[in-house]
């Protein structure tokens, strides 16, 4: 009996080292993966604290001497400051506009019983499959005609809209899952349909319409491409995006605003990560009850 009991705590002690030594393996595979996935951003943190000659002088992991004050001025030069007040002012206006507009017209397509609504709705739908070059021609010549080229309207304007079909898609979704006796009842009460939507649809959709200005603030944070299209002057007004993507194209801007570029490079990245860290959980709740309803 003493032989069979050494014999099975024996094999239960093997089979807990083997245990801890799968789970070793596995988290120093985490943690070899997390390092990889973070020296990029942490090389470039430390190039922002370098002067220009350290950053494109021979390789160098850290600065000589950190220049915080490489951050004092990214805000202090002109081109970049005006460049970050014209990313405010898109990302102001569309994360106000998007998901009011789009907002409405999920109403309309989710509560709302119209003729041809569902034609419509499939219509709608079938934009989501066209490239975003296939419109791009259109679009210009378009804006050109109207004399918004080398403006901030081609940016704010048409997402009066609704700023895109993915968006009225994820909030209508989303409203087809409320129930049904809630708007009944708001009208049994006397309610309008506007006070329908503003009061009672509106507040529950908090989840999804975080996650949509999230989305919204991140898009037009870091796009580069539309304005490269839209803002082809040297007069017209620019994103700090956009900026920081013509000084990496230009060698003597390059050369000689190394090191600001790499801390706007810094501050771009670290707005987006501060805001999925705020609204980490209200994103995932948004991702979840948006795929679990409609």
């Amino acid at each position: 009996m003493a032989t069979l009991t050494n014999r099975y705590l024996s094999v239960n002690e093997r089979a807990r080292r083997q245990k801890r030594l799968i789970k070793f393996a596995l988290y120093l595979l985490l943690v070899s993966i997390a390092i990889i996935l973070i020296f990029p951003y942490f090389y470039m943190v430390m190039k922002s604290l370098m002067t220009t000659e350290e950053v494109v002088g021979p390789v160098k992991l850290f600065p000589s001497v950190p220049q915080f004050i490489n951050y004092i001025e990214l805000f202090t030069e002109s081109t970049y400051f005006k460049a970050t007040l014209n990313s405010l002012f898109i990302i102001g206006f569309n994360v106000i506009a998007v998901p009011l507009s789009a907002s409405m017209i999920a109403f309309s397509f989710a509560k709302l019983r119209w003729k041809g609504r569902k034609v419509m709705f499939a219509i709608m739908m079938s934009t989501m499959m066209l490239p975003a070059t296939v419109t791009q021609i259109p679009l210009f010549i378009m804006y050109s005609k109207m004399g918004w080229i080398d403006t901030l309207f081609p940016f704010t304007i048409p997402n009066l809209f609704g700023g895109g079909a993915f968006y009225i898609f994820l909030l209508r979704q989303f409203m087809m899952g409320i129930p049904k006796d809630l708007v009944d009842a708001a009208k049994i009460d006397g309610a309008g349909t506007f006070r329908v939507y503003w009061q009672i649809i509106l507040p529950l959709c908090k989840p999804v319409l975080i996650y949509l200005m999230v989305n919204i603030f991140i898009a037009y944070w870091g796009d580069f491409y539309g304005p490269l299209i839209y803002m082809s002057s040297s007069d017209a007004p620019r994103t700090l995006a956009y900026v920081i993507f013509l000084e990496s194209a230009e060698s003597n801007a390059a050369t000689q605003m190394a090191h600001i570029r790499m801390a706007g490079g810094v501050f771009m990245s670290i707005i987006p990560a501060i805001l999925f860290t705020i609204f980490q959980k209200q994103l995932i709740e948004g991702v979840t009850l948006t795929g679990s309803k409609g």
